[in-house]
């Protein structure tokens, strides 16, 4: 039993959305094989690649009152002060915002940031502008959450990008979450914007890479406790 369990810790889970995916890329491989076998080999390669792609590994996720953990992986493409999206009703003043832009190379599963209730959830149609762009914010595809913490309230944005063209949800409104949840997947490159409560300071830096359910954002408030974490 040792040796099976240490088998399967080889290799990584990949989410069920991606199923069909790589089905009909495994199917077309074998119709490419048949055709010409250089082409077969590149539509392995392409089967390879999109079940990479849809992994969904474990993630520990630190468990503490008070922190924002990132809802994920990527590069921390911009650490500053923005509009929310007006659906939100968030207020009219800029709050802190730390974008994550995700490559196709990274895991796009989200996470949720904070452990709380799903307040608001608006689904908003739009361009397909490259996710790494500011004003993608603003006109791409999205969906955005509002999650009530205690007495803050965080907002997760996934937004669509150049490559991306479905955002999947895997919450409803009104659902509790726990830190670390998964909430949601974005086909394929894509971003998520994070929104703060005024005067909370980010703890990470622009450049810096982020693990969704694991990496630390930023502090709502300091506890003076040890810390737990759990897997997700």
């Amino acid at each position: 039993m040792s040796v099976i369990n240490s088998i399967r810790g080889q290799f990584t889970p990949i989410h069920p959305e991606g199923y069909p995916f790589i089905g009909a890329c495994a199917l077309a491989s074998l119709i490419l094989f048949w055709l010409w076998t250089p082409l077969g080999w590149l539509g392995t390669v392409a089967t390879l690649w999109c079940a990479y792609f849809f992994r969904d590994p474990p993630r520990v996720t630190p468990v503490r009152e008070g922190i924002v953990v990132a809802p994920a992986d990527g590069r921390v493409s911009q650490v500053a002060n923005a509009m929310p999206p007006a659906e939100l009703d968030l207020g009219a003043r800029p709050l802190p915002r730390i974008s994550i832009f995700m490559s196709v190379f990274d895991c796009h599963v989200n996470r949720g940031p904070v452990a709380g209730r799903i307040e608001r959830m608006v689904y908003r149609a739009g361009k397909f502008l490259s996710a790494d762009l500011d004003k993608a914010s603003e006109d791409n595809e999205r969906n955005a959450l509002v999650i009530a913490t205690g007495s803050a309230r965080i907002a997760v944005v996934q937004i669509a990008g150049l490559v991306a063209r479905r955002i999947v949800p895997f919450v409803r409104e009104g659902d509790a979450i726990a830190a670390g949840q998964r909430i949601g997947m974005i086909r394929f490159g894509s971003r998520v914007d994070v929104y703060l409560p005024e005067g909370v300071r980010a703890l990470v830096a622009e450049g810096q890479t982020a693990v969704a359910g694991e990496t630390v954002l930023a502090e709502l408030k300091v506890v003076p406790q040890g810390r737990t974490f759990r897997i997700n």
